[in-house]
Order: C-alpha cells, then structure tokens, then sequence
C-alpha cells in the first residue's frame, strides 16, 4: 500500500497524463477528472485489492465511475497500476482506441461497466454489491458520484434501496466539487442539505476533504466498523484541482488548446518537483 507521500506522487502524475490526453484528444472534461483523482489515486495505489496482471481475479473490489465523463482519470490509474501500457494513453477518444469517451467494457473487459448515462452507474454498482452478499463473497464495490449527478431520480431510487439490502460492501463518493456543465448545482438544482438526505436514506455518511489522502483513507476505515448500512463518503473537491487557470465550471467539458496544454504541464511538473523535494 501507497503512503501519503507516494498517493501525492502519483496523484501528480495521473494529473500530467490525462492533461495530455484531454490536450492530444482536443475533447474531453478536465475539470471532473481533476478533481476526482486523489480518490482514484487512493482506491487503485492505496485501498482496493485487485491485481492489474490478473484484472478478472474474483475476489477483487470492484469500480464503477458513475460520473463516467471523468473517464481520463480512470485510465490514467489504470495504466500506471499496470492493466494496460501507458503508450496507448494518447489515443484518448480515437477512433478504435480502446479509451473511448466514457468507459466501455467492450473496449477495455476489465471495467465492471459502461459509464456515463449519469444516475445510472450508482445502481450497477448496487447490483455489484448485492451480488456479493448473495454469493457470500467479502469484496467491496466502490463507486464515485458527481455532485450534479446527483440530481438524477435513479440516484434516488438506489439510494431507497441500497439500506434495505444491508449492502455495507458499497462505498460511494460524491465527487463534489460545485460544477456541473450548466454552472453550479446550487445554481441549476440545489442538492443541499445533501448529508441530511443521505442520511435520511439510512446510509452511514462523513463529509471529508476529497484533497487530502489521510481524510481519504481515514473515512474508507471507517466504514469498515460500520455494518448493515450502505456508505457515502461526500468528498468536498475543487473543479480542475492542481492546475490554477482549470479550477470553474469553465473547464468541466473544454479541452486545453497546445499553449494550454503545456502551461497546464509546466504547472503540475513544478508541483512534482515540490513534491519530490
């Protein structure tokens, strides 16, 4: 398992790959991928049991990106814990990459589902969890949420149901970072008071700093002590965290132009070398 310091690291890295991709696609959502990364980078380098060599061991934790436009986040973990070559990174949204817009198992058959029709990933992840339980299996589906996702009625719906099943192998993060592709939630469909909602459903809820590992790992062991109820983990993000001229609603589906790209880069770069220092 990663430290903190080694989460930063490669944290760091993940931010730098998906803006060349999002750069070299010239489409593609920034903001979101950025400000869900130090999550992926927790569950894939730090938390989940999986094993990149062998991507359909059964008793793996699973992952569904319910937020499925934040996608170049997910390959860029994907490919430095080792399922695929980092090479094949640059053919972000190309035609026949196997690193399409938003995720496709039929593309990459180690994702546990396609992505991206938002409100829906929450229940695939639910079935996942169930399904466990009714095999009798220890492993965990985790699961991230946008924030303006969760204005969805199937979020709802699974929301209802998820503590009815007892599923206290489903972990979900809402990735709130304040954005959304028409402005803010709060702006075109208030969700709060969003804790006092989920907790209302009868989950076991924590509101963290969706930035700091230690918050990260430290809300994941708790659910560990916290049985029979489904967790939601409200982690409290910036849109385009890590590059200054990306933080807005501005960047949640605007690819970077060549300059861009590469101020982006020299910014993060920079971080990296602090990071190392």
């Amino acid at each position: 398992m990663a430290t903190t310091k080694e989460l930063a690291r490669i944290a760091n890295k993940l931010r730098i790959d998906l803006v060349k991709m999002i750069g070299a696609a010239g489409s593609g959502h920034p903001g979101g991928s950025l400000s869900a990364i130090d999550i992926i980078t927790t569950l894939f380098f730090h938390e989940m049991n999986h094993r990149p060599k062998e991507p359909k061991w059964p008793e793996r934790d699973r992952f569904v990106l319910s937020k499925g436009h934040a996608c170049p986040a997910l390959y860029a973990a994907l490919a430095h814990a080792g399922y695929f070559d980092k090479s094949i990174l640059k053919t972000l949204r190309k035609l026949e990459s196997p690193l399409q817009g938003h995720p496709d198992p039929g593309k990459l058959p180690y994702l546990e589902a396609a992505t991206g029709s938002l409100g829906q990933g929450l229940s695939v992840a639910q079935g996942i969890a169930l399904a466990a339980k009714v095999d009798k299996k220890s492993w965990r589906c985790f699961c991230i949420i946008g924030d303006g996702e969760t204005q969805e009625g199937q979020i709802w719906e699974a929301a209802m149901s998820a503590p009815k099943f007892k599923l206290d192998n489903l972990i979900v993060f809402t990735d709130y970072n304040h954005g959304q592709i028409d402005g803010s939630p709060e702006d075109v469909m208030p969700i709060e008071p969003i804790a006092d909602k989920w907790r209302a459903f009868n989950w076991h809820v924590q509101s963290i700093d969706g930035h700091s590992f230690e918050s990260i790992m430290e809300a994941i062991n708790n659910t560990k002590r916290v049985k029979d109820k489904p967790h939601m983990i409200i982690a409290n993000t910036e849109k385009g965290h890590g590059v200054s001229f990306m933080k807005g609603v501005n960047w949640h589906g605007k690819a970077p132009n060549k300059e861009q790209t590469e101020k982006a880069i020299k910014e993060l770069e920079e971080m990296g070398r602090n990071l190392d220092g």
